[in-house]
């Protein structure tokens, strides 16, 4: 069966629909990537699956027992508080060194977790957050813009590590993105939402649907080939900058 399964989800904020109509489920083990413009709901998703926002109308049914990792978009820590990676896994609840130890190593992080988290680089920051998330063993991995911030070598290196962790845990991965070019390259599944699910399909179907290119121009689908392109040519560059990323 499905992890997640929407059927007529509408959510309504502050008096306003904010997504109607919308039906969407998730496979155990796919990579599926939501994008849209600005406001067009895709947040709003990720907290209905959640369960931190209430449907309006229709249902979320998730897996029972679904355990779900979630990589924030950002996440401010203070910068004058001392604590080490380690002691950052330990929040909210303890967790025993070995699982610390095989979370970090699965996002990459292993060499981090003496490090003060005040002086990790934003590429070695989102491998904590992902290694976190993954401490529950999750079936489902949800990340909300976790490459903001990243430049484009650290954003297709973070979403590389991401589709390593998808193949070694089997867990499936729902992204919010922005990042048309490197994210359409990373997924199984694209969903392009605008308040209601304007069409969705394999990459390379929706960089050419009609509805897609009204959203974000005809150019997009040239960028996704532009990228397969540096990706396949760019191997060596992905891996020096995966071991920059775990020094």
């Amino acid at each position: 069966m499905s992890l997640v399964e929407m059927s007529g989800l509408n959510v309504q904020l502050g008096g306003q629909t904010v997504l109607h109509h919308v039906d969407f489920s998730i496979d155990p083990g796919e990579i599926v990537t939501i994008v849209g413009p600005n406001g067009s709901g895709k947040s709003t998703l990720l907290r209905a699956i959640i369960g931190a926002v209430e449907p309006s109308a229709g249902a979320v049914t998730c897996k029972p027992g679904l355990r779900i990792g979630y990589v924030p978009q950002k996440l401010h820590i203070d910068p004058t508080l001392p604590m080490t990676v380690r002691r950052f896994l330990d929040l909210p609840q303890r967790v025993d060194d070995e699982a610390a130890r095989d979370a970090l190593d699965e996002a990459g992080a292993g060499a981090l977790s003496g490090r003060q988290m005040s002086g990790l680089s934003g590429g070695q920051f989102q491998r904590v957050l992902l290694a976190r998330a993954l401490l529950s063993k999750p079936e489902l991995l949800i990340l909300d813009e976790a490459t903001q911030g990243l430049d484009q070598p650290g954003s297709a290196a973070f979403y590389q590590k991401i589709a390593e962790v998808r193949d070694h845990l089997g867990c499936a991965v729902l992204m919010v993105s922005h990042e048309l070019h490197v994210v359409m390259a990373a997924s199984d599944r694209v969903v392009c939402l605008n308040g209601h699910v304007c069409c969705q399909g394999e990459p390379e179907h929706v960089a050419s649907a009609p509805e897609y290119r009204a959203l974000f121009g005809t150019g997009t689908g040239g960028a996704l080939a532009l990228y397969r392109h540096e990706h396949h040519h760019s191997h060596d560059h992905d891996h020096d900058h995966g071991h920059e990323a775990a020094e």
